[in-house]
């Protein structure tokens, strides 16, 4: 009994560990590294890569939140091993990689964004600190705060005033000494705070929620960016990198919780943004308002955008699309609570996934509203990043509830295909048989000939073609350079950059020119503006515009006044030519299309 005991037991551990290879090799993924005692716990928006050193290998970034009041840490792994620890003095709300500059050697900076501040490291090194401006403080509460250091009220009056004024405007309202303030219990704790804080200065703060960035002028790996920064004072903020002045503000009717980009700072953005009253607003260049693009039925867990789409994950266990516009393309139930979501961008497939991080321990990978892959974990995932690290172009960081950290790296012989098309069975028939080709049709067989006969003419009439297509190219580029019918000067002293803008629905229009001298050191001087169009059916109020000096790097605005006089309210184009004084060839040349005038009331 004992022999045939044995022996079961040893066919039951061989069919486990067949099992187990089995599934092993089924896996797309390779278990890269896994370090069960690393103790990190952080957000998807606290993980980031970046080539650090310019060495071409992308070094893994976690701000860890530690135990939320001690322990914040700024973590950089080159591999497997840590090769830099920071110290954090306050919760990280997201990091951020970024280039600051275009000098050599190109190597990216870390924004940390923590508290009411934006931490800037260069070169693993403390670089600079931002703050956002103050906000004014609650009358009620400032006096309140004077009384209490004068001594005119003890603590227990400082604190029914606070709590009475927290009832009205709310807890987002007060200054976070208040706050604080009032989550104490015991009156020892509320003694020794009002003695340690009445003689300072009260600061209203304005506390960063969500960041992400955007590139300035170029979209390009290594080209400017500047920040995007959301705060509990329900602003969005974008903030340029170089002297850290505020470009542009927007006001939403809700804190901000996540962003996604869209688009160039200085050509034309939009920026989709989820906030905590479970809406999402969109938000374009020139606008100073969000407006709602999705109400959605409960709070959301992750935003993503994948090919123009807004995919949304929600606390109610459901996996949304919407349209830019706000309409559900599809929804997708999940079995458990949604954790974490993640981009998977797989350039060398042509695909992008969505990963979603599942309560049961799950990771579900998405191709649109298909399943396509499963990955198994030994612990809930709350937070994930999927890009290039090391050398390695698509590699999945996760970080556990237990706070284990786990690398995996997708098989460069990995497919995705979803269960309800048959590709998946046509990949294993073309490598392992024959596939069933259909006949040579009569068509087929007759063009193959003629091609055959007649390879020369075909190869000749090839040729003349693309020598004529390559002279007409060549000949309306000399002409644009010569004629300067461009926006962007070629000239080496002037380079200059013009757009321009159009406001009004007509007949009389408002024309915004922008022009910028994009030279390192060299202005420019002695230009002048004027316009070219059919006075027949425009009026320009101002046809010469002087512009005595340009500074490099600065933008210039100028603004005239047209109307369209044609009765027929007919459109056309209006020539912008930028020349210097003494000199008959424009520099650059800008050609508006007008639109369509309406009728005068």
């Amino acid at each position: 009994t004992s022999a045939v005991s044995k022996k079961s037991r040893s066919q039951s551990i061989d069919t486990t560990a067949t099992g187990a290879n089995v599934s092993t090799q089924l896996s797309k993924w390779l278990l890269a590294h896994q370090d069960t005692l690393a103790s990190i716990y952080t957000f998807s928006s606290c993980i980031a890569f970046a080539d650090l050193h310019g060495d071409g290998e992308n070094k893994l970034i976690i701000a860890d939140l530690g135990t939320g009041s001690t322990q914040m840490k700024l973590n950089v792994y080159k591999g497997t091993f840590l090769l830099s620890q920071l110290t954090l003095v306050d919760v990280p709300a997201g990091i951020l990689t970024f280039h600051m500059d275009t000098l050599d050697p190109q190597v990216p900076a870390i924004a940390v964004a923590s508290g009411a501040y934006l931490y800037i490291y260069k070169n693993l090194k403390p670089f600079y600190k931002f703050a956002l401006p103050d906000l004014p403080v609650n009358e009620t509460e400032y006096e309140a705060w004077t009384l209490a250091k004068d001594e005119k009220i003890d603590f227990i009056a400082l604190k029914e005033a606070l709590e009475t004024l927290q009832y009205q405007i709310g807890e987002a309202g007060l200054t976070t000494r208040s706050q604080r303030f009032l989550s104490l219990n015991s009156n020892q704790e509320i003694e020794a705070f009002v003695n340690a804080h009445k003689n300072t200065a009260l600061r209203r703060q304005q506390i960063i929620t969500c960041v992400s960035s955007i590139k300035k002028t170029v979209d390009e790996e290594k080209a400017i960016s500047c920040f995007i920064l959301g705060t509990e004072n329900k602003d969005i903020f974008i903030i340029e990198p170089d002297a850290f002045t505020i470009l542009s503000s927007v006001k939403l009717p809700s804190v901000p919780v996540f962003i996604e980009v869209n688009g160039l700072f200085d050509v034309e953005y939009r920026l989709i943004v989820s906030c905590r009253d479970a809406h999402i607003y969109t938000i374009k260049r020139g606008f100073k308002t969000g407006r709602l693009c999705v109400q959605l039925n409960s709070q959301p867990v992750g935003l993503l955008r994948i090919n123009n789409n807004i995919i949304v994950g929600c606390m109610d266990s459901s996996l949304s699309a919407y349209t830019p516009k706000g309409s559900c393309i599809w929804t997708v139930k999940q079995p458990t609570n949604i954790t974490a979501l993640e981009k998977l961008d797989i350039e060398i497939l042509g695909v992008c996934l969505v990963a979603v991080a599942l309560e049961n321990g799950q990771i579900y990978l998405y191709n649109d509203k298909n399943k396509v892959d499963m990955i198994e974990m030994e612990d809930v995932v709350t937070s994930m990043k999927f890009g290039r690290y090391g050398r390695e172009d698509n590699t999945l960081v996760m970080v556990t509830r237990k706070g284990w950290l786990m690398i995996k790296i997708l098989k460069r012989t990995a497919k995705f295909f979803t269960k309800d098309t048959n590709a998946e069975t046509v990949f294993q028939l073309a490598a392992g048989g024959k596939l069933n080709i259909p006949k040579k049709t009569k068509l087929f067989v007759d063009q193959t000939m003629r091609e055959r006969e007649e390879s020369i003419n075909i190869h000749r009439t090839f040729q003349q073609d693309l020598y004529r297509l390559r002279l007409t190219t060549s000949r309306t580029y000399v002409k644009a350079i010569t004629a300067s019918l461009n926006p962007i000067s070629a000239n080496i002293v002037d380079p200059l950059k013009l757009s321009a803008q159009i406001h009004g629905l007509g007949p009389v229009f408002r024309l915004i020119l922008e022009l910028q001298n994009t030279s390192v050191d060299q202005p420019s001087i002695n230009l002048f503006l004027t316009f070219q169009c059919d006075i027949r059916i425009y009026k320009i109020d101002r046809n010469y515009i002087p512009v005595p000096f340009l500074s490099p790097g600065f933008i210039y605005t100028f603004a005239t006044r047209v109307e369209c006089v044609s009765e027929l309210n007919v459109n056309d184009v209006i020539k912008v030519l930028v020349v210097r004084e003494g000199e008959f060839s424009p520099l650059i040349t800008a050609v508006i299309n007008m639109p369509a005038s309406e009728a005068p009331v």
